[in-house]
């Protein structure tokens, strides 16, 4: 009995740690009006590494992965590729490849979405490659430079 007691208090206080260390809490949408911003211009991420980012709700995560991929993963076509995750109101992860139309995956295999550090605040564009993104309190549209591309909100997700 003593013994349960132990490990009942030291789960409560490891949860109690946790919560304080643990992930922060998603960021508040910045203010209405705003003008649509851009994230700073920067080179597309060294060979063989991926970029990741996220909405503020923390509901959409995004990696991006160059052309030739990395060390662990290769684009089926070889790359370069977005794959865009949304948690609610169901999981669904939306892919844009080198080529070709945006696909729908409504049983993905490897959940992991949304942790990245680099927040994509409402009314600003990430761009990379052949690929760019607007962030919108109204969920993230995602686009190749030929048109193609996807939306995730937690109203409507759609792929062309």
């Amino acid at each position: 009995m003593k013994l349960l007691v132990v490990g009942v208090s030291i789960f409560l206080s490891l949860s109690t740690v946790a919560e304080a260390g643990g992930a922060p809490p998603p960021r508040m949408p910045s203010a209405e009006g705003q003008q649509e911003q851009s994230l700073p211009a920067t080179a597309d991420p060294p060979a063989g590494e991926q970029e990741m980012f996220m909405m503020p709700s923390g509901n959409i995560g995004c990696v991006y992965t160059p052309e030739g991929g990395t060390a662990v993963y290769q684009p089926q076509d070889g790359g370069p590729e977005l794959a865009c995750d949304i948690v609610a109101p169901r999981y669904v992860r939306a892919t844009l490849g080198r080529a070709g139309t945006a696909t729908l995956d409504h049983a993905v295999g490897d959940p992991s979405c949304c942790s990245a550090v680099q927040v994509l605040d409402y009314g600003q564009t990430w761009s990379v490659g052949p690929f760019s993104c607007l962030s919108e309190r109204t969920g993230l549209s995602c686009r190749r430079d030929d048109g193609h591309g996807f939306l995730l909100s937690r109203a409507q997700v759609s792929a062309n």
